[in-house]
């Protein structure tokens, strides 16, 4: 007697890949996200290879899962598909203190991140309506 399964969350011709505790402020990382927001697959990981931020490295790879995702347990065509949602979540925070002078502390931040891509595969008959 176990609970009913939970219906799955996205279409079906959507795929996803969540990338956790990536070690950049949200701020930073919604600077990427928005690069490759609404765009096809192949021209988001041509952009992003070409970027000269940090974390673009692994924003790469957070597409790449999700692209073969798609591929292998969906079974969605790699050439229709496109970057459906790109969105950044708060993660912990480190905190960490510095010495300062005449015997005080400085606080110091390092923020976490959560990075979640979701591909769509579009027909040609959509994107072109």
């Amino acid at each position: 007697m176990s609970k009913e399964k939970t219906p799955r969350s996205l279409g079906d011709n959507e795929a996803k890949a969540v990338a956790r505790m990536l070690r950049v402020s949200p701020q930073k990382l919604n600077l990427v996200a928005q690069l490759i927001r609404g765009k096809k697959v192949d021209k988001a990981l041509a952009d992003l290879e070409f970027s000269r931020k940090r974390i673009a490295y692994d924003v790469k790879k957070t597409l790449e899962s999700a692209i073969a995702n798609a591929e292998n347990n969906h079974s969605l065509d790699v050439d229709d598909l496109i970057v459906a949602e790109a969105f950044v979540g708060k993660a912990m925070v480190m905190k960490r203190f510095s010495p300062r002078a005449r015997g005080r502390s400085g606080r110091i931040e390092k923020p976490f991140a959560h990075l979640t891509i979701v591909v769509r595969e579009v027909t040609a008959v959509a994107a072109g309506a």
